[in-house]
């Protein structure tokens, strides 16, 4: 029915974060799935398994959920213990093997080991010198930012119904006018998903509806019902509920949008500044061209 679905408070808030985002993912709120679940936060030192004396920790564990949040989506919370732990001795296991081969001296176990080791120091860096920076403060300095610049906006709240056919149009609005609500028919007739709630569209501002329907839609005076109306979705009868000045959402609704905003902010920020003091080369050509379109695509 609409032609965009979000709000345009919310659309303003974050446009592409760009390929930024997966580095997001990644870092932001590690081991927090895990800890989440845990009844009372367990000290790291806590031992859970012990593979030839070796001991797994619970430590281990929310390093493993970092690493296998993915796979973790898929298995039941009261499992995901379990399943940790399982992985964690199947992987002392291999190692213990691994080492029995003396494949700790090859250059690919030295080669995987710097990777990983970059890897954890990324990760701890962006924990404690950016992820540190989205705070209740920062969220609503962003958020009183937002509304400073918000513009009001002519906003209708309407109901529709929806059939096929111009004539069942005409036919149902002739049932309105004798005194049929109009909940009650969008209920009885119309092939839209609103008709459980009576056609009911909630609140809407220009741009969220498809050109006709809005055009109708916006001409109507508070309880008038409009003509049928066609789109590409069918016939629409339009009864305008109310018309009022748009204003921004309440704080707690969009914390989890700014907390994301800011948190990119902090990042590129220390991103642009560290860069700065390292010497970056990318031989390939069109590979530094890519990189460098894909960075421009994230901040605009």
């Amino acid at each position: 029915m609409t032609n965009q679905s979000d709000a345009p408070f919310s659309r303003s808030i974050i446009k592409s974060l760009g390929v930024c985002v997966a580095l997001l993912g990644m870092c932001a709120a590690p081991q927090a799935l895990y800890a989440q679940e845990q009844a009372a936060t367990p000290s790291p030192d806590s031992v859970v398994a012990t593979v030839d004396g070796e001991a797994i920790t619970e430590g281990d564990l929310a390093f493993a959920a970092e690493d296998l949040a993915q796979e973790m989506q898929n298995i039941p919370p009261q499992g995901r213990r379990s399943f940790l732990t399982s992985v964690l001795i199947d992987m002392k296991v291999m190692a213990k093997a691994a080492r029995a081969e003396n494949m700790q001296d090859s250059d690919v176990f030295r080669r995987r080991q710097k990777y990983l080791e970059d890897r954890s120091l990324r990760r701890a860096y962006f924990a404690e010198k950016i992820g540190t920076q989205v705070t209740e403060e920062s969220v609503k300095a962003a958020y009183d930012k937002l509304v400073a610049g918000f513009e009001p906006q002519d906003e209708i709240h309407a109901r529709h119904i929806l059939v096929a056919e111009e004539a069942d149009a005409k036919t149902i609005r002739a049932e309105i006018e004798g005194g049929k609500p109009f909940e009650v028919a969008a209920m009885e007739n119309s092939i839209d998903g609103s008709s459980k709630n009576g056609g009911d569209l909630g609140y809407f501002v220009k741009g969220q509806m498809v050109p006709p329907f809005e055009a109708a839609a916006f001409a109507l005076e508070p309880g008038q019902v409009s003509e049928p109306v066609q789109s590409q979705f069918g016939w629409h009868l339009i009864k305008l509920e109310d018309r009022r000045q748009s204003a921004p959402p309440p704080l707690e609704q969009v914390a989890p949008q700014l907390q994301q905003q800011v948190l990119f902010e902090a990042f590129n920020a220390s991103m642009t500044t560290l860069k700065n003091n390292v010497d970056i080369e990318i031989p390939d050509a069109a590979l530094a061209a890519e990189i460098e379109k894909n960075n421009q695509g994230a901040l605009q």
